[in-house]
Order: C-alpha cells, then sequence, then structure tokens
C-alpha cells in the first residue's frame, strides 16, 4: 500500500500536495481526538482503566501496520528492515513521543501498573536482545551479527496474548482511582464504542500513510536531499499515530492512556511486529553487527532510563524527565547520524 501511494502522489502537482498535507494533518488530528474520547469511554464501561485500553487495544491498533509492513519486508527478503524498523520505533516512542507528551503537561500514573507494565517493557526489549545474540558463536558478535529464528517468532506471538491477559489481570487488581467517573456512564452499548475506536485507529493510520510520502516527495521537489528525508521523515512516520494519540490524550487531560500507549507499542515491537515478522520467515530476521553495535544498546539504555523515570516521578511524569527523555533521543540519533557518516 505504501509503494501504491508514494506512486500516486509523485504524479501529483505541488500545489495538490500541499492540500492532501493539510487535509490528512487535520483527519489525523480529528481521528486522534475520536480516538482519545472513544479508548476513555470503553475504559469506563470495561472498568479497566484508560492505562491498559491505551496499552492493549490502542496500541495493537497503532502498531498492526507497521507489523504489516515488517512481514512484508521479511517476505521480500529484507528481514533486517524489519527488525530495524521495529527497534527504532521503540527508540523513538519512547524518548520522543513520551518526552514531548510529558513537556506540554505532566502525565499521571497509576504506579502499581505503571510499574509492572513498565517491568514487562524492559524485559522484552532485552528478551529481543538475548534472542537474537549469536550463541553459538558470540566472537563475531559484532561482525556478522545473530538471528532472531523463526521459532522464537512463535514464541513471541503466544507471549503477546500472555502479555494482553495478563494486563487486563492486572487493571483488575489495582485500585479504582481511575475510574471514580464510571457512574453514571450512558451511551452506545461497549461493542458500538470499539468499533468506533477501531474506526478512529484507521483514520490516523491511513491519514499518516498518505501523510508521510506527500511530504517527503515535496521536500525532494524543494531540494531537501533524499538520505535527510529517509533518516528523518520515513523513520518518523512509522511512529506518527502514537505521537498524534499521546500529544491528544495529553492535551485532553488523559495522561495515563499516553503512557499506556507509548509502553504498549514498545512491547508490542517486539513481541508483535517483530514476532511475526520472524514467524513469517523461515530463516529469521537476521540482526547485522550493527544492532550489537549502537541500535540494541540504545534502545536497552533508553528503556532503562524511562524506567528509572517512573520508579523516581512518583504520580506523574513531570517536565523535568520530559527534558531527560528527549535529550536521551537526541543523544542516540546524533551519535546514529556520526555513525552511519564514518561508515560511509
Amino acid at each position: 500500500m505504501e509503494k501504491w501511494i508514494e506512486e500516486l502522489v509523485m504524479g501529483l502537482a505541488s500545489p495538490f500536495l500541499l492540500v492532501i498535507i493539510a487535509v490528512t494533518l487535520y483527519t489525523l488530528g480529528k481521528g486522534a481526538d475520536w480516538l482519545v474520547d472513544e479508548a476513555v469511554t470503553l475504559s469506563v464501561r470495561w472498568g479497566l482503566g484508560k492505562a491498559v485500553i491505551g496499552a492493549t487495544i490502542v496500541s495493537i491498533g497503532t502498531t498492526t501496520p507497521e507489523a504489516a509492513v515488517s512481514v512484508f519486508s521479511a517476505i521480500q527478503g529484507k528481514p533486517g528492515l524489519a527488525l530495524g524498523n521495529a527497534v527504532g520505533s521503540i527508540i523513538c516512542d519512547t524518548g520522543l513521543i513520551i518526552g514531548l507528551a510529558s513537556l506540554i503537561a505532566p502525565l499521571p500514573l497509576n504506579r502499581q501498573l505503571a510499574s509492572r507494565l513498565s517491568n514487562v517493557q524492559v524485559g522484552a526489549g532485552i528478551l529481543l536482545v538475548l534472542a537474537c545474540f549469536p550463541w553459538a558463536s558470540p566472537a563475531k558478535l559484532f561482525s556478522q551479527g545473530g538471528v532472531l529464528p523463526q521459532f522464537v517468532g512463535f514464541a513471541f506471538v503466544v507471549l503477546l496474548g500472555l502479555y494482553i491477559w495478563q494486563s487486563i489481570r492486572w487493571a483488575a487488581t489495582t485500585s479504582d482511582t481511575e475510574r471514580e467517573d464510571a457512574t453514571g456512564a450512558e451511551g452506545s452499548p461497549a461493542i458500538v464504542v470499539l468499533m468506533k475506536l477501531l474506526l478512529a485507529i484507521a483514520v490516523i493510520v491511513i491519514s499518516a500513510q498518505i501523510l508521510i510520502p506527500s511530504v517527503s516527495v515535496l521536500a525532494e521537489r524543494i531540494g531537501v536531499p533524499k538520505h535527510i528525508i529517509s533518516a528523518t521523515l520515513v523513520a518518523f512516520g512509522t511512529s506518527l499515530p502514537e505521537l498524534v494519540t499521546a500529544i491528544t490524550a495529553v492535551r485532553r487531560g488523559h495522561g495515563e492512556l499516553a503512557v499506556g500507549n507509548i509502553i504498549g507499542a514498545d512491547i508490542l515491537n517486539v513481541l508483535f511486529v517483530a514476532g511475526v515478522s520472524a514467524a513469517a520467515t523461515p530463516g529469521g530476521l537476521q540482526a547485522d553487527g550493527q544492532f550489537f553495535q549502537f541500535l540494541f544498546p540504545a534502545m536497552v539504555f533508553i528503556l532503562i532510563v524511562f524506567r528509572c523515570g517512573i520508579f523516581v516521578s512518583g504520580d506523574a511524569l513531570k517536565r523535568p524527565f520530559g527534558i531527560v527523555l528527549v535529550a536521551t533521543w537526541l543523544l542516540v540519533t546524533l551519535i546514529s547520524y556520526v555513525l552511519s557518516i564514518d561508515m560511509h
């Protein structure tokens, strides 16, 4: 679908591209408003809390297109791209998006639930590194790298089901502070609310998939170098649904939904995106030496910084910690640029 959209927008005149960009920015914003409203309504109907709805249903919705792109990349013989997509999204989601969201306003936390979900988040990242590690020939770690085997991909998919089940169990045993406003909730049945939520996710995802190629083509026409476009817009594009959802949730006073969405998206990038991609590829996903030299250490580092932030933050992620997260993301991005220039 992405290639088809790119071919379509390349044939359009620049004024039409500007109109498409304006329309998709509008639908992104409206879709995010709609998503947040329905997610909050659903959390009230089901009594699960906004963080859990964000960490499960919303995250599955926003990462499904990413999983589809990664699976197709793996099947077409580009397994490194599938794994890089998952790892890059975790770094961007955890550093940039949560950082920006907490700069807009402090993000409320159900400390007990956030700690449990964050433990799973860090554990999933470390599990991915261990699963890719070349245990038979560790000396080749930085030169040849390793592989995420197909059978581990299937195991990740099983763990995905366990994660969703356990998240719901945790939500049922944590305090009811998030659900104080549940009394008097009326309106559509839960199944209708769920369908509206999924439709809102579809609007956001489709808008993002049209917006990024449109901006990319227009940027190229006005003289922005291609390598700058691929290193920023394209990499940023896969995390755009999470970004608009997080910022809208914070703006509307539902910061816990933003935190849940990002933690869930990170876990799903491992268990869902990498897991399904590896399961669909007989040879597994190749993690070359670059992953172990930089990408994996950067991913684990940023996840641990976030976990420490939850540990010290009390009942909210505040602005100073947002600065720490964005600074960490900028540092990681700067180092990756320096390394990529050295390699060329």
